[in-house]
């Protein structure tokens, strides 16, 4: 397909017509029209399958329950276009390494097992026996657990997860890096420490009885769409949204709903942010760290005058502690320190605080623009000290809510997908399997990379995903993966992955959400859980585009059946009937209690939150606050501090996660190209460069590594001075492997010191 690059603003809302047009778009391209419209009519609703795409809630109130962004992706996957044998036996692995992206997804699905010889440079058909005993010879070829690595996406299925889980720790194994240690793993790890669980607390229902919700990091517009009907709803009935974001994004700013006859006929909008506000990359914690300091002095100044506080101090007094540990710190937060930082002006946060005040009920939600910075952790407890003073918490249409990235990243943790995993998992596990589990911490992403890296894996499965694409810096993670023996990929579409190979290297077919799943005791449902810890059955109804294809759970039972056997479990016994996947599931995880039978429920079931109830599993059992002083600099190392400008990546709308749909980024106004920059236009003129022109960007790093990408267009946008933004993964070559957040390993995509210069090459990124 041939594109013609073009940079021009978009004048529409979010949603509308463009959406519209859109969806219809890409439901045509995949040449089964008549077969995706009567899928999309089954998308996230009872006896249909959960959309393929984001975390979000389903509302049960829409008639149509799927976004634009929904429809691309089951779209994508329903496709007739199909990468079979002959694909492979015509293109060498050293070709298609020249390809885009793009161009790789848009061949379509994957329809055979495939091995990849070294000497011919291109794969070639293996039966699914011969390739389960190749990973078995593998495997027992390894000296020890540690040496493999279990890799997970977040669209994989409670009940895939589960096994693949449970046949690693049965290897011996605790390493299982995954996708959410590259964007919600502060998420995790803050409201843990703060409140006990690690989840939101908040229900979808809260949106309709929320006065205020405050906006962190996020562009729902694009990255999860079906919120955008939640804040307009909100804001229609008088909430009021107040906007944290670097960029201007059009989703938040205003929304015409597609399903509405009236907005799509007339040229009305909805507007979402009251108050928007735009602060440095990083300077989140700054930001609210300022809104709590007006409002203390405004609760110190109505306590001095006798009237009652802003705090609740009955909330605060019966379910926390470490509030007066907090408030000081509060007091040696400068002023000047926390408009330099946060990039914001006091009366601006000054303005958000009597937003906040004014509200009786707050939601504050937030995405990987909070969570993918070095100091990722203590923003997110910041955010939560801010509800913690105003007992936002355990009531109706108020809480936390981190909003996860793909469909089931939450369910993957909850299934046990965890290099740490927790005491009461593994101990449940020993009893129900009679087996003694790994207790140590295994590897994190960045970690399972480094050991890759210094030779120390041998085996890589990778259960979904592009890891080659997804993870940091570009080149290093290619050398990684290089190293390895063998390296699996476990996918339903061609991808960058494929083409960085161990020194041997399958594909596996895998069947899509869509898609029939029939094994031997009949049709199967597997189900996810979304970002409000609601479970949901998911069945599909497409029939597989090839009779190769198998299922997740289905490839992950072979693998531990050749490797582990049936002595100890009949894991083909679980491929059959995944009921009984569910069974094992209620007697080792909390919360599943009747777990087959309440997958009947409409709309799924909820799995609790002890956070929500006042309940938390902390040390001391009370809610705690954090005492984090302001970091004396936002960037992640002390070289760091030489560059002009700090770069975040991000998503263009034609894309989710490493799948690229097409290459306009409608929103933002950029057509046909993904290689761009976004700039400040006074930056610009200060550099003497001109919108249009190429230029090379460098990271400045303290490794002596050499990190750079050429010939990105600029474009001047609104974004704050020094800030920059460009799309992943084009950019991930400029993300140091060595720089991660605090406590996290999560690395830091969102604060990238870089240097920019003119230059006139075409685009260089890719790994050849």
């Amino acid at each position: 397909m041939k594109f013609k690059p073009s940079i021009k603003p978009y004048r529409g809302a979010a949603g509308g017509w463009g959406s519209l047009e859109a969806t219809t778009r890409y439901v045509f391209d995949s040449k089964q029209p008549l077969k995706n419209l009567r899928n999309l009519l089954r998308v996230n609703k009872a006896r249909g399958f959960d959309c393929p795409g984001c975390a979000w809630g389903d509302d049960n109130h829409s008639t149509f329950s799927f976004c634009e962004n929904g429809a691309k992706a089951v779209s994508w996957e329903a496709t007739r276009n199909a990468v079979e044998p002959a694909f492979f036996a015509a293109h060498s692995v050293s070709k298609l390494l020249q390809q885009s992206d793009y161009f790789l997804e848009y061949q379509g699905r994957l329809t055979h097992p495939m091995r990849y010889d070294a000497v011919s440079d291109r794969y070639h058909p293996i039966s699914w026996p011969a390739a389960f005993a190749l990973i078995a010879q593998h495997i027992h070829q390894m000296d020890n657990p540690s040496q493999i690595e279990l890799y997970t996406s977040g669209r994989t299925s409670n009940e895939a997860s589960y096994v693949y889980q449970l046949f690693g720790r049965m290897l011996g194994t605790s390493n299982f890096p995954d996708c959410s240690n590259m964007c919600h793993e502060a998420s995790g790890i803050g409201l843990k420490q703060s409140i006990g669980v690690g989840k939101g607390t908040i229900r979808m229902q809260d949106f309709e009885q929320a006065d205020a919700i405050f906006v962190f990091g996020q562009n729902p517009g694009t990255n999860h769409p079906r919120m955008l009907h939640s804040l307009k709803q909100a804001v229609s009935r008088g909430a009021r949204i107040v906007s944290f974001n670097t960029l201007r994004e059009r989703g938040l700013e205003r929304f015409t709903d597609p399903q509405n006859p009236l907005q799509m006929l007339t040229p009305t909008s909805s507007p979402i942010s009251s108050a928007y506000f735009q602060p440095n990359l990083g300077g989140d914690l700054a930001a609210v760290r300022g809104i709590v300091k007006a409002l203390l002095e405004t609760h110190r100044q109505r306590l001095a005058e006798g009237q009652a506080g802003l705090f609740d101090r009955v909330f605060i007094e019966q379910h926390c502690i470490g509030v007066e540990e907090y408030l000081a710190q509060v007091d040696a937060s400068a002023w000047s320190h926390i408009t330099q930082q946060s990039g914001l002006s006091e009366s601006q946060l000054r303005q958000a605080a009597a937003i906040y005040q004014s509200a009786k009920r707050v939601i504050c939600t937030w995405a990987m623009g909070i969570t993918q910075h070095k100091h990722s952790v203590a923003t997110v407890r910041e955010i939560t000290n801010l509800q913690l003073l105003f007992g936002q918490l355990g009531k109706p249409g108020a809480g936390l809510c981190p909003v996860r990235g793909h469909s089931n990243v939450q369910g993957n943790r909850t299934m046990g997908i965890d290099e740490k995993a927790p005491k009461a998992l593994l101990d449940s596990l020993a009893q129900r399997f009679g087996f003694t589990p790994c207790r140590e911490a295994g590897h994190n992403t960045v970690e399972a990379l480094e050991a890759m890296l210094r030779g120390e894996v041998k085996v890589l499965l990778a259960l979904g995903g592009n890891l080659a694409a997804a993870a940091p810096d570009t080149k290093r993670t290619a050398q990684a993966l290089r190293n390895c023996e063998l390296t699996v990929h476990i996918s339903t579409k061609l991808n960058r992955s494929h083409l960085i190979t161990g020194k041997e290297a399958l594909i596996l077919p895998a069947l899509g959400r869509t898609e029939l799943d029939l094994q031997a005791s009949g049709p199967q449902f597997i189900t996810v859980e979304d970002s409000f810890s609601m479970v949901h059955a998911s069945e599909g109804i497409g029939k597989p585009l090839s009779e190769n294809q198998r299922s997740e759970t289905a490839i992950v039972c072979g693998i531990a059946d050749a490797v582990l056997g049936s002595e100890t479990l009949d894991w083909l016994a679980l491929a059959d009937d995944y009921s009984l996947i569910r069974d094992h599931i209620q007697a080792t995880l909390p919360g599943f209690d009747n777990f087959n039978q309440r997958c009947e429920q409409p709309g799924g079931f909820y799995l609790g939150n002890a956070a929500a109830e006042l309940r938390f599993a902390t040390p001391s059992g009370k809610a705690q606050f954090s005492a984090a002083a302001l970091p004396e600099t936002l960037r992640a190392h002390p070289t760091a501090e030489l560059a002009p400008f700090t770069l975040q990546t991000l998503r263009s709308h034609d894309q989710y996660n490493t799948t690229i749909y097409g290459l306009d980024d409608r929103y933002r106004g950029v057509y046909g190209q993904r290689e761009v920059l976004f700039i400040h236009p006074q930056d610009l003129a200060e550099l003497g460069l001109q919108e249009g022109e190429l230029v090379e960007i460098e990271t400045l790093w303290h490794d002596g590594v050499v990190r750079k990408v050429s010939g990105f267009k600029l474009v001047s946008y609104a974004i704050p001075r020094g800030n920059l933004a460009a799309y992943y993964p084009e950019t991930n070559p400029l993300v140091p492997l060595t720089s991660f957040g605090d406590g996290t390993g999560t690395p830091t995509s969102k604060s990238i010191p870089v240097t920019i210069r003119r230059c006139a090459s075409a685009p260089a990124w890719r790994i050849a």
